[in-house]
């Protein structure tokens, strides 16, 4: 391609690499096709402020502390758009870049690319999140109005001088199509594929499954707005109300809300049915997946998580696990009939469907098949990249 041996800069914020799975994927698709890729990404602890990773050039800076509230939230990104603008002078003056990539949120990062036209640096914009509805879901009946405007100029800013835009799958798009007024030939979508390589069923661990007890599973960011209190309580009707102690459930993964989380399981008396496993390395996050039976997607419903796609749904998937999922929009698009799908926001009717298939093997070995043969024909990254690569003719 007459593109390739571009240089493309690619700016990420709330989250580190090569933690970022849809990024790292990204920029290895890239650099497969002959593109030169460097980014810049806040540092974690026992990370090296500069690294070559398969082929990305990865310039760190140092992470500023994470916000939780409205100044918490102007002190991260204000400190974060302070390094990442200077490390993408010295990019410049090191390796020099073509075109800006930059990962939202925040959508800050349209103001680095602005400072960049007068050199004709190209600008697409990889539209993770709806940033409006994430705040409003954050801080339900709490948040500023004037900052859910700001976010939305922002967006808007990133959508209108983006050369091309990014987004993870149909609901943004015309999410964006109807607010932004955007042409549609300037958006691609690019789902968060699953990689066939990455995600395989492994030995389960012999003491969960020594139990005798159906188990199920969570994995994901523990955050206020993630659902897995709605899970908790869920669970509490299952064995108090549904009468069923046959259960455990393994919740993997770390966040904001996990010492809460902790407390409410004590104060519902789960303990005995619940682990927090924490961070775990990708063996284990293997290992405990492949003991699950059934896999849970508890996110509630609001308008950031009906829009949203989540990288969960398509793991268990991968793995052939059966879902118990709330009714959301791109819930049901993504896993189709590999998931039973609970009312919105109705955590007895939660508590029902995983009854439902706790009593059913047969059908959650259905389940399963149905979503691997989705994931292998349609979700798959390898189904994907194509669609990134095209954005990168376009830009060029």
């Amino acid at each position: 391609k007459a593109s390739a041996g571009k240089k493309i800069l690619m700016l990420l914020e709330n989250s580190s690499y090569p933690g970022d799975v849809r990024v790292l994927r990204e920029a290895v698709s890239l650099i497969d096709v002959g593109y030169q890729v460097t980014l810049i990404a806040p540092r974690d602890k026992h990370q090296t402020y500069y690294e070559l990773d398969r082929g990305v050039h990865v310039y760190r800076y140092p992470r500023p502390q994470e916000g939780e509230s409205g100044l918490g939230y102007l002190w991260e990104y204000t400190a974060s758009l302070f390094w990442t603008f200077g490390l993408t002078l010295w990019v410049l003056l090191r390796r020099g870049f073509d075109a800006i990539h930059s990962h939202s949120p925040p959508d800050l990062y349209v103001l680095i690319a602005m400072c960049y036209w007068p050199l004709g640096k190209k600008f697409v914009f990889d539209h993770h999140d709806i940033s409006p509805e994430m705040y409003i879901a954050r801080f339900p009946g709490q948040g500023n109005p004037w900052i859910v405007r700001a976010l939305t100029f922002l967006e808007g800013l990133s959508c209108r001088y983006a050369t091309h835009i990014i987004t993870v799958n149909e609901s943004y798009e015309e999410l964006v199509l109807q607010r932004h007024n955007i042409s549609k030939s300037k958006i691609t979508v690019v789902r968060n594929g699953p990689s066939l390589e990455s995600m395989y069923l492994v030995e389960p661990d012999v003491d969960i499954v020594a139990r005798g007890q159906v188990v199920l599973g969570y994995v994901g960011v523990m955050g206020f707005q993630d659902g897995i209190d709605s899970l908790i309580r869920a669970l509490h009707k299952l064995k108090f109300e549904l009468g069923r102690s046959d259960f455990y459930c393994i919740l993997i993964g770390k966040g904001s809300s996990l010492e809460s989380l902790k407390k409410l399981t004590s104060e519902l008396k789960l303990d005995e049915h619940v682990l927090f496993t924490g961070f775990v390395s990708h063996a284990d996050l293997l290992k405990y997946l492949s003991t699950t039976d059934i896999c849970m997607a508890p996110d509630p419903f609001n308008p950031f998580n009906d829009r949203s796609t989540m990288i969960k749904v398509m793991e268990y998937m991968t793995l052939s696990k059966p879902i118990v999922a709330y009714r959301l929009v791109e819930h049901q698009v993504t896993a189709q009939g590999a998931a039973l799908y609970a009312n919105i926001n109705d955590e007895l009717d939660f508590a029902r469907r995983i009854e439902e298939l706790m009593d059913a093997p047969d059908r959650r070995r259905e389940m399963g098949a149905i979503g691997r043969k989705r994931v292998e024909e349609v979700l798959a990254w390898t189904h994907q990249e194509g669609n990134l690569r095209s954005v990168y003719e376009t830009v060029f």
